[in-house]
């Protein structure tokens, strides 16, 4: 008689899990970048993007810390876009996140965290079907994380990238399309806003022109 193969499938943990252990865990001291990386296990790269993305959704600019972490999306991407295993420098790895980071981030992240749980699903698979659109995608997270990387105090300069970084790397960690395509849309709409920007900057700096020379 055989005996048949268990089809039960453990599905993967959800990300405000993943979340609460590393807040549980931070408590009892700082964490590292790679600490994080190993507690994450098999997904850890896609899930650190998306941690690294987290604390710049909000409209305010974070200070010190959109360099380090854009950084390091962007080495990860960068990676991806190659079609490489992502990998961070040492260096890096060993940066240590601030005290409470975790405990903070699920504060201002939590709702946004639960939405995107309840929300994210298989749909539009052919969008993450082969390496060749999984590069195109990685190409968008590494522009959004040099754009993170500018350490620009002005709101919602970090919010857009972040957003799509969000966005595309929760699409691509579970195969949902429609988020990979809502991640581009932000993007786009980030563009718009940096272009808006420098327009209002050029007006403002003309305006000041004349009126120095009246």
């Amino acid at each position: 008689m055989k005996m048949r193969a268990s089809t039960n499938v453990i599905p993967p943990r959800k990300l405000s899990e993943e979340l609460a252990d590393l807040r549980d865990r931070s408590a009892l001291g700082a964490l590292t970048l790679r600490e994080v990386i190993y507690t994450l296990g098999g997904r850890a790269y896609t899930l650190l993007v998306l941690l690294l993305a987290l604390p710049f959704i909000t409209p305010i600019p974070l200070p010190g810390l959109s360099t380090p972490f854009g950084l390091a999306i962007g080495l990860i991407a960068f990676r991806l876009m190659l079609g490489q295993r992502p990998w961070l420098p040492m260096k890096l790895q060993r940066k240590v996140l601030p005290p409470g980071f975790f405990s903070r981030l699920f504060l201002v992240a939590e709702k946004s965290i639960r939405l995107i749980e309840k929300l994210l699903r298989p749909r539009l698979i052919f969008l993450t079907r082969t390496p060749a659109l999984v590069q195109l995608h990685a190409f968008l997270l590494l522009i959004a994380a040099l754009v993170l990387l500018l350490p620009i105090p002005i709101p919602f300069t970090n919010s857009f990238p972040a957003w799509a970084i969000l966005l595309v790397a929760a699409g691509l960690l579970e195969r949902d399309g429609l988020f990979i395509l809502a991640g581009y849309f932000v993007f786009a709409v980030g563009v718009l806003y940096f272009i808006f920007l420098g327009e209002a900057a050029t007006l403002l700096l003309q305006e000041f022109v004349r009126w120095a020379r009246a």
